[in-house]
This record gives C-alpha cells, sequence and structure tokens, in this order.
C-alpha cells in the first residue's frame, strides 16, 4: 500500500477503479497495498504486486589501515560542534576546502583516513556506504556497536576513497533534519493561522480533493503533514520560494497551477504539487539515512557526490532542488546568505535554534518497545508486504502489509481483528487510519507512535481512548486508499521520523524480526529457524500465525 493522486473538481484524471477480485491464501489473489509507483490515496499506473556531526577536513597523517590516528599527530581534530548556533550564518559549518582525494587503498603499508564524528541517526552500514569502504574499514578510539545508532559525536576514522575526479556538493549543512521531518518543533505551529497572517495566495486558496472533497489550503498542507510525518514550515517555505503562494499572489498563471514548478498534469494543484515535492524530499532524506543517495543529477545531467559530512535534512533538500533546476540555478538557491536557507530563516527564524530545543531526533540507546504481531492466537494471516514505502510512493521503506485469511474476495469488512502492537493512546482515527501514540502526551511528533492503515470504520476504536497492547483496534479492510485486498498496513516513527523496518532499529514483533528484500514489498520475517516470506498473493510461504508470546 501506499498514498497518492487525488481527482480535481474538473475531473481531468478519472479515478481508478480498485481491484476488487483478491483473495488470501488458498485462493492465490492480491492482498496488499499498491505498487511501489502508487500512493495512498490513488495510483498514477496500474499497480505492480512487486512493484518497487561534520568530516573534520583537515591534513591527517597518514596511518596504516585501521590503526587511530596517534594523540601526537601534527594536527589535532576540532571537536564536534555542542550547542546549536545563534544564527543562520553561523550554523554552516564551514571547514577548509577538502584537501585533494587519495587513491583507494591499495596493498602499500598505508593509507590516508579521514576522521568522521557521527552526527544524530548515523549507523555503520550507512556511514560506510556514504564513504565507499566497507564496515570492517572503519575503526574508532570507542568500542562501536554491533547494530543501532552511533552516540553523536562518535570519532570514526575511515579510509579516505573519495574520488578526486568528481565534483562534491559544498559541505555545509543547510538545515536541520528536524525542520524536514514532523518533529516535537512542530508542536505549537499553527498552520492555519500563519497562512491567514501571511494573507496572501494561500490564505483563500481552496481546492477539491476526491476523498474529502473542499478543503482550505491550510487544511491540506496539515494533512499532508500528518500522513507523510513531514513538517509543514517547510512545506510552507517550498510554496513560497517557488510562487509566493504564501506571502503573495503566483508568480504567474502557470505558478496557480504547477506552483512548485514541477509540470506534470498528473500534479495539477497544490495538494499534488506537494505530494510530488514530499516523494523527493524523502527519497533524499530517508535515502541519506540508509546509505542508498550518494550524489545529485540534475535537470541538465550534470551530477554532483554528496558530501559525507552533510545531515539528512540538507541532503533532502539538496535533493529536492536537483530534480527542478539546474546546477548553476541549485548553486545559487543553496547559497546560505541569498538562498533557501536565508529565506526559509526569514519566514521561520532561526530553524538551529528550534532544533536546539526540540533535541536530537534519536536519544541516545533508542531501542524499540516490546511489540507483538498485530492479530490475535492462533489466527491464520499471511505477510503480503514489506518494507515498503510507509506513505507516499518514494517514502522510507517502514511499512508492513498483513492480510488475514478470507473466504471472499474483494475488500469486503474481515470479521477478524487487528491488535495494538503496544499500549498507546489514540491520537488520530479517521479515514481508515489508527494513530497509536505510546508515550501517551496527545502529540505524534513526539516518541514512538503507530500507524494502522485499512482500519475498517466499523467496530474501530476512538479519538482518545487508551489502548493496552493486545487490545483491539479495528478490523482490516480497503477503507482509506487504494488497496488491493482486504488487509491492515502498518508503520513505526519516532520523534516524527519514520524509522524504517530493518536497519538502525529493527522492527521485532512477538520475536519476529523484518528482513528487508531485494525490492521492496519483497521482505521477510525470521524468528529462530523459522522463516516467512511476503508474498502479495497470499501463498503458503508468507503465512504467519501468532503463538502464544509467553
Amino acid at each position: 500500500m501506499t498514498v497518492g493522486y487525488e481527482p480535481s473538481i474538473e475531473g481531468i484524471i478519472p479515478a481508478v477503479k480498485r481491484v476488487t477480485t483478491f483473495l488470501i491464501l488458498a485462493t492465490l489473489i492480491l492482498s496488499s497495498c499498491g505498487g511501489s509507483n502508487t500512493s495512498l490515496w490513488g495510483q498514477y499506473e496500474t499497480p505492480t504486486p512487486s512493484g518497487g556531526s561534520p568530516i573534520m577536513d583537515f591534513p591527517v597523517a597518514e596511518t596504516t589501515p585501521n590503526e587511530i590516528v596517534p594523540a601526537s599527530a601534527t594536527v589535532t581534530p576540532t571537536p564536534p560542534l555542542t550547542a546549536t548556533p545563534t544564527s543562520l550564518l553561523s550554523a554552516f559549518v564551514t571547514l577548509p576546502a577538502t584537501a585533494s582525494p587519495t587513491e583507494a587503498l591499495t596493498s602499500t603499508p598505508s593509507a590516508a583516513t579521514v576522521l568522521y564524528y557521527a552526527q544524530n541517526g548515523d549507523w555503520l552500514p550507512a556511514v560506510a556506504l556514504r564513504f565507499k569502504v566497507e564496515v570492517t574499514e572503519i575503526t574508532s578510539p570507542k568500542i562501536l556497536p554491533q547494530s543501532g545508532f552511533l552516540d553523536t559525536g562518535t570519532l570514526l576514522i575511515v579510509p579516505d576513497r573519495m574520488d578526486k575526479s568528481a565534483q562534491y556538493t559544498p559541505n555545509l549543512q543547510l538545515i536541520p533534519d528536524t525542520e524536514v521531518i514532523f518533529s516535537p518543533g512542530t508542536v505549537d505551529f499553527d498552520i492555519a493561522g500563519y497562512a491567514k497572517d501571511a494573507g496572501g495566495y494561500l490564505a483563500t486558496y481552496r481546492e477539491y480533493l476526491g476523498s474529502t472533497g473542499w478543503m482550505t489550503g491550510a487544511a491540506e498542507i496539515e494533512r499532508i503533514a500528518y500522513e507523510n510525518s513531514v513538517n509543514p514550515r517547510l512545506l510552507l517555505a517550498l510554496l513560497d520560494f517557488e510562487a509566493r503562494w504564501v506571502r503573495g499572489a503566483p508568480v504567474d498563471e502557470f505558478h496557480e497551477t504547477y506552483p512548485l514548478g514541477y509540470e506534470n498534469f498528473l500534479h495539477k494543484g497544490m495538494f499534488m504539487q506537494l505530494a510530488w515535492a514530499i516523494n523527493q524530499l524523502s527519497t533524499g532524506y530517508y535515502g541519506w539515512r540508509a546509505g542508498t543517495v550518494t550524489e545529485l543529477t540534475f535537470r541538465d545531467e550534470t551530477t554532483y557526490q554528496l558530501d559525507p559530512s552533510l545531515n539528512a535534512g540538507t541532503v533532502a533538500i539538496m535533493y529536492y532542488f536537483a530534480q527542478l533546476h539546474s546546477q548553476n540555478e541549485w548553486l545559487r538557491i543553496m547559497d546560505q546568505t541569498g538562498g533557501f536557507p536565508s529565506f526559509y530563516a526569514n519566514m521561520f527564524g532561526d530553524p538551529w535554534l528550534r532544533a536546539d530545543a526540540a533535541g536530537a531526533v534519536f536519544p541516545p540507546a533508542l531501542t524499540q518497545p516490546e511489540m507483538i504481531l498485530p492479530f490475535e492466537l492462533n489466527t491464520n494471516w499471511a505477510f503480503t508486504g514489506g518494507p515498503h514505502s510507509a506513505w507516499e510512493s518514494h517514502g522510507p521503506l517502514a511499512a508492513l502489509d498483513f492480510a488475514p485469511s478470507t473466504a471472499k474476495s474483494g475488500c469486503d469488512v474481515s470479521e477478524k481483528w487487528i491488535l495494538a502492537m503496544a499500549p498507546g493512546l489514540v491520537v488520530r482515527a479517521g479515514n481508515g487510519i489508527v494513530v497509536l501514540d505510546l508515550d501517551g502526551d496527545g502529540h505524534e511528533q513526539t516518541g514512538w507512535n503507530l500507524l494502522y492503515l485499512h482500519v475498517a470504520n466499523r467496530g474501530k476504536v476512538a479519538l482518545g481512548e487508551w489502548v493496552e497492547q493486545g487490545e483491539r483496534i479495528g478490523h482490516p479492510s480497503c477503507e482509506g486508499g487504494i488497496s488491493t485486498g482486504t488487509h491492515t498496513h502498518i508503520a513505526r516513527k519516532y520523534n516524527g521520523e519514520w524509522v524504517i523496518a530493518d536497519e538502525a532499529i529493527p522492527w521485532v514483533m512477538s520475536g519476529w524480526t523484518v528482513i528487508a528484500g531485494d525490492k521492496p514489498y519483497l521482505g521477510k520475517m525470521v524468528k529462530g529457524n523459522q522463516v516467512v516470506t511476503a508474498d502479495v498473493y497470499g501463498q503458503a510461504k508468507s503465512l504467519i500465525v501468532r503463538k502464544d508470546d509467553e
């Protein structure tokens, strides 16, 4: 499953009919969320089941591989920043020009290394991919964890494999991670109030969406921010930067239809422009987290390698603007004094001060709370997809699909129950969605939260209700977006960031650990010597039964 196309009132794009001839188990019929080219509220094409702290840039004494730079070395690394800068300009870690990269390591007794201080959200496999080295080649004065996030500020000694023939992005951090995700810093932000006070085009904008009818521009931004767990300030800034929608009027007729400048008939109107933008931001942000996005390709087909010292928020912004602009235009937009960073600070104040107040996205030694599989004991279910996108089509691989066995085809509401994987407060309930806030503070921007999608309205828990682990949430269905059969879609997030299903904090339920496959939807669940393989048809290899959790 995933969210998507919202037809306009003019009906420019016909609604895509749901596929309704799907069964589970012996019937060998699809029951999953849409393929990799879809989005939870619609689809662009027919779904396909298999669908798809900075470097210290200074000369470093030559060392033998895996040798720590001695304390007596001529140059001492500057310690990582411990406080958030007090102004936008001082927020950027301006480092000396990168030294000329050395040739790749050979069998010679010594080689150049780079000293890197881990940033919040770093984990070893991703760092290794960014530096184009093996995990085993990275050393540290500290004992490095075999799994989980690295402690912020941990010194890593990395072989220097920088490609000296390639162009690299500037090594400036332009925006904190917390300004991209739906972080604690958004709890008190009044979207409608900001739009009204700004007095621009957005304040009076209305749009017709197929799933909800007429909505104001502010209500659309609120909805899409919650659904995708993205920062509404960033969405407002992009609208104003590209088209002056928030504090003025659209710059021309084209930007009334395509406010972000992405011209595609499937993405007319503000909602679909923002949905497209979120896909690009998510690709950059979560691709950097995972280490799978390491370069930018611009519209003029020129490329930059991403400097390994960047943070996920900066990469999200860099990646997004690279999809819309040439390399020269992009360089002007990235300028910290006259480009998007200063524009953003002008709209909302210093983002680094907010990031400091919000705290790190991931605290030290973060672990997942105990969770159970989301269905009752000794009932037949199938693991029909995962890990795959949490919401939009290009989102992080943070979601799983489970479908109950059924004798009926199509999207009938099942009589089987979805259960609370952990105790929590229901902070969102509507349109097929239930969100549990595990810390109970009433905000899904803070702490652990669990998303359930395709929950039938009949029998669903009520907003504001507290549920214990194992209590009933509702029935699986096709409600709440595009679905190819009755099932439920689940995902985790922490402090507003989707938690990828099998990386630094693997998803474990009733002792079953999620393992990603070669492609989205095609993963496995493993418990001891038991293996369940995701299958959109619900064949025998995908069957999973929750036994006595004790």
